[in-house]
């Protein structure tokens, strides 16, 4: 073999070419030099184009060497101690001086490699500089794989490569045998020390996956210790405190089992916590948790503004095998993990504006990934008198809360004044540019509206105008732009001269700032605006905006007032402010509910008999929505949809006193809401599947048993599984067969908290079975008490063909592996023709025979 070669080999083929142009040139060449200088000159052509030619070509010298470079991958991650970390560095200071000519790179790694860089004097780490959470966290796992894929990648070439591994070999991702054996290199093994320090952890906390409403079972905990302590083990059923005892421990592995039952929840999260140690290093380690499923009667949650008038139905629903839970609006379930204990969330007269978007964003969750059910019931403050007008609770509903006005309802005109000074830069103007559009989109064709702006000065964004020149409108007020101070009253002044001036029915200011305005007589200007019928109405937006003043003006100018510290709230206190103020959005005519659709839900239900019904809010129908129920006058009374996996259902009039007073006295009453609810709820037949799940590291593997109504095995069925994670972010995967009946797959469980699952076994595209399950991921795997894992570092370097627990002297050691080191010969092929192009010019410009007879004749 030749120790040459080109890197871009296609490239000599233009050496024919061109010894036939230089061939040519001397042939027919003009120059009167003599022949024999002129042959000279075209052989130095020739040369100089065969050098450029090689040099383009990229001709290469292979030069063999045995010189080595050794990577060495230093485990920098949370279980590695004090003890691990000075035997490392230690190794790493005798590699320094055994060395030699051969070169050394240093790479730490732990969930990832870091960059490499040359073996120096520098230590790897300061264990004595505090660390940042962002460095917590990425030393939070051990990847050995990751760490010899990036020693492959950074090896440099000309070099004999080899890898020394300094590690625990604990890995909590990835397979770092399959990567030693792919890398076709030799990786050496260093075992180091796991944490020495003190440690408690709770290692293990077992739960069955689903009992039966009331059965006893027991939550088994798992405590490891390396020394003997004593602590405080409790045990907590979701925020509640269930067990409290005292417990000695010792080295090991300590078992204790605590009977416990669920009652009325389907769904609890029991965790065990150890605390008051007399010795321990880490806490993230102190807490695990376990999801447990029961079985029982359908359970449906209530939340009602005023939970005393509705409890009525609760009562009627119980009469019928349905539990019930009512709460105020500030239970609304913020997790998915309380949800979960229900089939059928119920909301009655609840405005958007009590609740927050984590909240609604949970629930919308919930019924389209979970197959949750969701019903709306009508009120005051429900649909777009709750202001949930665009709202994420709108989404899911089958109505709408906008509405063609009635040509008898009075007119509106209204004024938004926003504040646009500095302070409301980024979301918070943004999200009032976004709530006045709404405004505006709510109103009807015969409303006028008009906009003002203000800072340190006042601005006329909008006219008032006709509320039908929507587009207009809404451009005028994309053109806000915050800057500015904060001067309130001449903004308001200037409200009402515009609504003096207006020829509306109804006249009505709403008025948005979130900070403290300049002195001015607020109170009288108020004042003065409701005894001419102008109502204000105020929006505190954030703790920064002078509060007291702002409700003393809605106080005054007879409106209402809001406060939010949260900007993606303000769309939706406009949309309640805007109906609420348009007085339109309820009819309180008595009527008789029309049905429109035949239904089961409606079955064995003398619907001509039902009483009437004393008013309702008023929307229209979504195009895919089924209207069941309708008005005297054609809206829609009850209607549903199906949303996602879930389903939900708006009833416009309500079901207590204010409006249903004689519906409740109807014996119907508490059928005709069972069967709506049974409607409506979240489906589960779990009669022939049974799921089963195992956390392994960072991901969870699921495996589905499904048999048949005769007790055969399943097979060919379409499984669908949908997680849910903590962000609230769904996946979704069809789960392969893996034998007769049985489907796996393997979920990644990325960050620690709860995830939600739900599981849909479907033949010939229809679902046949379906279940819920849930799993918890608690702290990572890397602060587990384990010794080094000796046996898993052997045989990784026994498959890559490198050494265990090597010395220093020993990886340097020659063998009869050679490197290939490839030198690029252009630099010295262009500097040979840099001097042969100054001889060719001397040829083609001197004449050398006329110097040779010179001397001659001399």
């Amino acid at each position: 073999m030749l120790p040459f070669e080109f890197t871009r080999p296609w490239l000599l083929l233009a050496l024919l070419p061109l010894a036939m142009v230089v061939a040519w040139y001397y042939r027919y060449s003009l120059s009167d030099l003599p022949k024999s200088q002129r042959l000279v000159s075209m052989v130095i052509r020739l040369i100089l184009m065969l050098l450029f030619v090689l040099s383009l070509a990229g001709l290469t010298w292979l030069n063999e060497t045995d010189e080595q470079c050794l990577v060495i991958l230093q485990d920098t991650s949370l279980s590695i101690g004090k003890e691990g970390a000075a035997q490392a560095e230690q190794f790493v200071q005798s590699v320094r001086q055994s060395k030699g000519i051969n070169r050394a790179l240093l790479l730490p790694f732990a969930t990832n490699a870091q960059s490499p860089r040359e073996l120096s004097t520098a230590p790897v780490n300061d264990a004595s500089q505090p660390q940042s959470d962002d460095q917590r966290r990425q030393q939070d796992g051990t990847n050995l794989a990751a760490a010899i894929e990036a020693a492959v990648g950074t090896m440099p070439a000309g070099h004999v490569p080899k890898i020394v591994l300094l590690t625990d070999g604990n890995q909590t991702v990835g397979d770092g045998i399959a990567a030693a054996s792919r890398s076709r290199v030799p990786v050496s093994t260093i075992p180091l020390p796991t944490l020495s320090d003190p440690e408690v952890q709770v290692a293990e906390v077992s739960v069955p996956a689903e009992v039966r409403e009331g059965e006893p079972f027991l939550v088994h905990a798992v405590i490891q210790s390396n020394h003997d302590d004593e602590g405080l083990v409790e045990v907590f059923r979701g925020d509640h405190k269930v067990i409290s005892e005292r417990k000695t421990l010792k080295p090991g592995a300590n078992e204790f089992h605590f009977q416990q039952s669920i009652e009325r929840d389907r769904m609890a999260t029991f965790t065990v916590r150890i605390s008051e140690l007399q010795h321990d290093t880490l806490l993230d380690n102190n807490r695990e948790s376990g999801l447990v499923y029961a079985s029982g009667k359908p359970k449906v949650l209530i939340v009602e503004s005023d939970p005393n008038l509705i409890r009525d139905l609760a009562y009627a629903l119980e009469d019928e095998g349905i539990e019930v839970d009512v709460r105020p609006p500030q239970g609304m379930p913020e997790t998915l993990a309380d949800l979960q204990n229900y089939e059928c969330l119920l909301i009655s007269n609840v405005p958007a504006t009590a609740l927050t978007q984590q909240q609604m964003q949970i629930a919308r969750t919930w019924v389209q990934d979970l197959g949750g059910g969701f019903i709306m019931l009508g009120g005051e403050q429900s649909f777009g008198l709750g202001g949930y007008y665009k709202s994420t609770l709108e989404e899911i509903l089958p109505v709408r809360s906008d509405f063609e006005k009635e040509q008898e309802k009075p007119s509106l005109g209204m004024v938004l004044v926003i504040d646009k000074s500095g302070s409301m830069e980024g979301d918070p103007i943004e999200m009032a540019k976004s709530a006045a559009r709404s405004a505006v989109e709510l109103l009807g064709r015969r409303d006028q509206v008009a906009v003002i702006a203000f800072d340190g000065d006042t601005y006329v964004i909008s006219e008032m105008q006709s509320a039908s020149n929507t587009s207009k409108i809404s451009d005028e007020i994309s053109r806000i732009e915050a800057g500015g101070g904060t001067t309130m009253y001449p903004a308001m002044e200037l409200s009402m001269e515009m609504l003096m001036n207006a020829s509306a029915k109804l006249k009505h200011v709403i008025l948005l700032t979130d900070g403290v305005s300049t002195p001015g007589d607020f109170e009288g200007l108020a004042s003065q605006m409701a005894s001419t019928k102008i109502t204000v109405s105020t929006v505190a937006a954030g703790s920064g905006a002078d509060v007291e003043l702002l409700e003393q003006i809605a106080r005054v100018g007879k409106g209402r007032y809001y406060f939010t510290d949260d900007p993606a709230q303000v769309p939706q206190i406009f949309a309640k402010e805007t109906v609420t103020a348009s007085k339109s959005a309820i009819d309180e005519q008595p009527f008789i509910p029309i049905p429109i659709r035949a239904t089961h839900a409606l079955a064995e239900l003398d619907m001509e008999s039902a009483p009437f019904l004393l008013g309702y809010v008023m929307t229209r129908p979504k195009p895919t929505a089924e209207v069941i129920l309708a008005t005297e006058k054609g809206d829609p009374l009850l209607a549903w949809w199906r949303y996602g996996l879930g389903m939900s259902a708006a009833f416009t009039s309500d079901a207590k006193s204010r409006w249903a007073a004689e519906w409740m006295t109807w014996p119907g009453y508490g059928k005709f809401w069972t069967q709506v609810i049974r409607q409506v709820m979240r489906k589960s037949d779990t009669r022939g599947i049974q799921m089963q799940t195992a956390r392994k590291g960072d991901q969870a593997e699921i495996i589905v048993d499904a048999v048949s109504e005769l007790g055969q095995f399943l097979n060919n069925a379409e499984v669908e599984l949908t997680m849910i994670d903590p962000r609230l972010q769904r996946h979704t995967l069809n789960m392969p067969q893996s034998s007769p009946g049985r489907y796996i797959s393997d979920v990644p469980l990325p960050i620690a908290g709860s995830y939600h699952v739900e599981i849909a076994v479907k033949q010939k595209g229809q679902v046949v079975y379906r279940q819920s399950r849930g799993m918890m991921r608690g702290y990572s795997d890397e602060l587990r008490i384990r010794p080094t894992n000796e046996e898993l570092l052997q045989e990784l370097a026994s498959v890559s063909g490198g050494k265990f627990n090597p010395t220093a002297v020993e990886l340097f050691a020659r063998g009869t592996a050679r490197a290939t080191r490839p030198t690029p010969l252009w630099p010295t092929l262009i500097t040979i023709a840099a001097f042969l192009l100054i001889i060719d010019v001397l040829l083609r410009r001197i004449d050398l025979s006329v110097y040779v007879s010179a001397r001659q004749m001399n």
